[in-house]
């Protein structure tokens, strides 16, 4: 029986940190698309560069986490 609740707390655990991540990856995509959005309305070159490299990041980021299969 010990086992049994040792698992579902590693189950529980994973699922914690699957929603930590999944969070952070909306954050930043956020972030990116706020910094855009504000480089467009005031044209801020930099702004706009950091914006997409944001979003460049956040979408690679999300490509190589879905793609990691789970142990």
């Amino acid at each position: 029986m010990p086992e049994n609740k040792e698992n579902h707390d590693k189950e529980n655990l994973e699922i914690s940190v699957m929603g930590r991540l999944l969070s952070l990856e909306a954050l930043l995509f956020l972030m990116g698309v706020v910094s855009l959005i504000y480089g467009l309305a005031t044209l801020q070159f930099w702004n706009i560069v950091i914006g997409v490299a944001i979003l460049a990041a956040a979408l690679l980021l999300a490509r190589r986490w879905r793609r990691v299969p789970p142990k």
